[in-house]
């Protein structure tokens, strides 16, 4: 695969000066989701990458977390913008490199994370696809922008031109397009997005409450309904 990110977004400015702080600020909550799915399938790894890490918090957030010497945590990214933000973090065995994985890379990893990667890539089963020859196990995350709510409100339209999203994804296809390109699932769980919790609009606000409560009747209903959450996939 000659391209992770066709968008242009990523290799001008256009997506930082859309997205200042290149959600940063989730960082830490992500990282609690990833160290989760891996503890819960007893998971011990020497070896981590994140592909399209972004800013490297996320990755820099797990490597804390997980506080171990003996795993390498390697980010690789294409924004000319994002590595430089990744340049300003230092720690042991954390290591960023500028450019597309599949071009520099001849290792393979315990774990491959893509973390809200796959809804920018035009090819995105054949990412998957070439993703399998890297990795024992690859961690997921995709928004999951396919519901009724976001398709009323046509907000497909606005990821796209906010964060590049050109695909949309519900669980189910989620599950399909990873079982179409040779991936076995594991485990999968969802992720409440920060909309779901905050009330930083009068939307979220009035959404808040049939979204938690629906949530505990029943899940995929209020996700496929409600929207505000994405999906957590470990596969191999």
């Amino acid at each position: 695969m000659k391209s992770i990110r066709k968008n242009e977004m990523y290799t001008t400015s256009n997506y930082l000066e859309k997205n200042p702080t290149w959600h940063t600020e989730d960082s830490i909550y992500k990282a609690k989701q990833i160290l989760k799915i891996i503890k819960r399938n007893n998971l011990q790894p020497n070896s981590i990458t994140d592909i399209g890490c972004g800013a490297g918090e996320v990755l820099h957030q797990l490597s804390i977390q997980m506080n171990s010497n003996d795993i390498s945590f390697v980010g690789y990214e294409i924004s000319p913008d994002a590595f430089e933000l990744c340049q300003q973090i230092k720690r042991n065995g954390l290591q960023y490199k500028f450019g597309n994985f599949f071009d520099d890379n001849s290792t393979i990893y315990d774990i491959i994370l893509a973390m809200d990667v796959v809804e920018h890539i035009e090819d995105y089963l054949g990412f998957l696809r070439d993703l399998n020859k890297y990795g024992k196990y690859k961690i997921f995350n995709f928004p999951l922008d396919m519901n009724v709510l976001d398709t009323f409100r046509n907000s497909q339209l606005r990821y796209r031109k906010q964060y590049g999203h050109i695909h949309y994804f519900s669980k189910d296809t989620v599950l399909e397009a990873l079982q179409e390109s040779g991936c076995e699932i594991i485990d999968y769980f969802y992720v409440p997005g920060g909309n779901v919790m905050s009330c930083k609009t009068i939307t979220s606000c009035l959404l808040k409450l049939p979204r938690i409560l629906g949530f505990k009747i029943n899940k995929d209903l209020t996700v496929r309904t409600f929207g505000g959450f994405s999906l957590m996939v470990l596969a191999k």
